[in-house]
């Protein structure tokens, strides 16, 4: 399984067609220069009201919203197309878009959902599942959800759970530094869940909560499995001993797994907590935030005065 930052590897697509909603220039390049690449077809409308028309006639294997309309928007939109095209997969893109916009769409079956900054290589990312995941619609449920507290249900394969880190990244309102860290913190434990304790097993689902408070995010992943405990895993690098770093690799030889084992001790690093169950398999990730700057009250009283003006 990649790391968070290893670039999925994709094989080539057969023959697709997509239909583009007008973003602006720079953000209509990088979609097309994505989609040309793939060796897609693609079709055009101006707006999501020309999408609702052109999908009456005609069939596609993906939708892929426009900056310009709010997340709110492509929401209702999808909404719509769902009653000719039920089984229609959408990207959204939205420069205005809410918490609560990400958790609609979820629950209406989005694919996926982007804001800015767009990159070439994440979007790419999410159009090769799209056009290549079959069952995609049930891997992400949502429990019960508010902007504060989400928990879902996520099948355990990697496809659901790289979508599942796309929607956290669109829906978090944390600062961007401290959004990255959670984000690339969560995938890690995620995947390590899915992987040892699903065991890939697409009828297997992990549960998963998200709460934002104040000054406080914090992630819970809970595997399907028996678990583990970290003393005893020697195939994990947050098992070596600080005199042999690597140990862990030789033992990952040895039992035939994939290159890895870094993702606790990269979990580790990036939040603040990470709180294992007795058993091993469910975890907290703590962030703590830093409370908002208060203004100086002598700033006021030390600032510059202009001379009055007379007339």
């Amino acid at each position: 399984m990649p790391a968070a930052s290893t670039p999925l590897v994709r094989e080539p697509l057969p023959q697709k067609t997509v239909l583009v909603v007008d973003s602006g220039p720079k953000v209509n390049a990088m979609i097309n220069r994505v989609l040309n690449e793939a060796g897609l077809t693609i079709h055009r409308a101006v707006d999501n009201k020309t999408v609702l028309s052109l999908v009456k006639e005609n069939s596609f294997d993906l939708i892929v919203t426009g900056q310009k309309t709010s997340g709110r928007e492509d929401v209702e939109l999808l909404h719509a197309i769902r009653n000719s095209r039920p089984q229609v997969r959408m990207i959204i893109l939205a420069d205005e878009s809410t918490p609560a916009d990400v958790i609609n769409a979820v629950r209406a079956g989005a694919f996926s959902y982007f804001c800015p900054p767009y990159t070439p290589g994440g979007f790419a990312d999410i159009v090769h599942l799209a056009l290549t995941q079959p069952a995609w619609d049930d891997g992400i449920e949502i429990v019960s959800a508010t902007t504060s507290w989400v928990r879902l249900i996520v099948r355990c394969d990697l496809a659901t759970a790289n979508r599942l880190v796309q929607f956290l990244r669109a829906g978090s309102t944390l600062p961007e530094a401290e959004k990255e860290d959670v984000v690339a913190a969560f995938h890690e434990i995620l995947l390590n869940a899915i992987e040892h304790g699903g065991h890939f097993d697409r009828s297997q689902y992990a549960e998963v909560a998200f709460v934002r408070a104040s000054r406080l995010m914090i992630c819970r992943v809970k595997d399907p499995g028996q678990g583990f405990s970290l003393e005893e895993v020697r195939h994990l690098a947050a098992s070596s001993s600080p005199q042999d770093l690597l140990s862990h690799i030789r033992v990952r030889d040895e039992l035939g797994l994939r290159p890895g084992g870094f993702g606790v001790m990269l979990a580790k690093k990036l939040v603040d907590e990470l709180i294992y169950n007795e058993q091993g398999n469910n975890v907290l990730l703590l962030k703590y935030l830093d409370p908002p700057a208060r203004p100086d009250p002598n700033t006021k009283n030390n600032a510059p005065v202009s001379p009055p003006i007379h007339n």
